[in-house]
């Protein structure tokens, strides 16, 4: 008998197989490429002297305008 609040697989049915990978191999890698200028500008902005809270805010807006960035450039 199956645990509590999980239906039992003679009841559920065969289960479908996934259909792919979560991510493809170019998205994957545009959030790559913008984590990595994420981190780099939040880590230049506090070298300059910002508060980390603003060097995180930086971070965060290149982050998102590098993931649009590279959508277009990659293919």
């Amino acid at each position: 008998m199956p645990p509590a609040g999980r239906p039992s697989p003679e009841r559920d049915g065969p289960r479908p197989e996934r259909a792919g990978p979560l991510l493809t191999q170019r998205a994957a890698v545009v959030f790559l490429l913008a984590a990595l200028a994420g981190v780099g500008a939040t880590v230049l902005s506090a070298l300059a002297g910002d508060v980390w809270p603003v060097a995180v805010s930086v971070g965060g807006g290149t982050a998102a305008s590098a993931v649009l960035f590279f959508r277009e450039i990659i293919d």
